[in-house]
């Protein structure tokens, strides 16, 4: 009997941008505020940019009810869930996300319920967001190691800046729908615009792997 079995392959997709509606876009065009639009497709340094982001929120009275609520009401890009279901039917999928377990809830529920490893908001009794918690730094990136170390062979498919350390750890990777200026500072990287050709991407790469 072999004692080395030749590794299983596993994926691992970002959610917003790619399955899901930029939440923080969505937040924007709710209450008004247009400097919320800035994304990690804008801004690779995350830190910085979720202190701006809190700042904002502060500055606007913007509580987590308030933003939970908007949540609520947003659902899955089109086509977003059958992607998701034909790929868990061939491989582990697990969701690397810069999202946060405080918003993330409702969208999740209905993609199926996916595997989900993402941060944490600390937010006071008024319902104030303070400040937020990473997992760990660079957990994408962490991830995809780890996984590999559990002899997983990983893809990896994102479309912002706070991807492409995932991506470039992994065993094979894609941007799905990145902004131009990403597309441009990684122009090595094959981009995809529909659900079908990332899975004909994936499923080659494993075949190749």
């Amino acid at each position: 009997m072999d004692a080395n079995p030749p590794p299983q392959c596993l994926v691992t997709l970002d959610v917003e941008g790619v399955l899901t509606p930029e939440i923080w876009i969505a937040l924007a065009d709710h209450f008004g505020v247009e400097e919320l639009k800035r994304t990690t497709k804008d801004e690779p340094d995350y830190q910085l940019l979720m202190e701006g982001r809190i700042s904002l929120l502060h500055e606007h009275e913007i509580r987590i009810d308030d933003i939970q609520q908007v949540i609520a009401s947003l659902a899955p890009l089109e086509g977003a869930l059958g992607f998701l279901d034909k790929l868990r039917a061939e491989f582990p999928v697990v969701l690397l996300s810069d999202t946060f377990e405080e918003f993330i809830g409702p969208l999740m529920q209905q993609l199926g319920n996916p595997l989900i490893l993402c941060h944490r908001l600390n937010v006071d009794a008024a319902g104030v967001v303070t400040s937020f918690s990473h997992r760990t730094p660079e957990q994408k990136f962490h991830s995809v190691r780890s996984f590999q170390e559990l002899n997983y062979k990983v893809i990896a498919a994102g479309d912002s800046y706070n991807d492409l350390s995932m991506i470039d750890k992994a065993d094979a990777g894609f941007l799905f729908r990145a902004p131009e200026n990403v597309r441009v500072e990684r122009s090595d990287l094959d981009c995809f615009e529909e659900y079908d050709e990332l899975f004909v991407a994936i499923s080659n790469a494993a075949e190749s792997l």
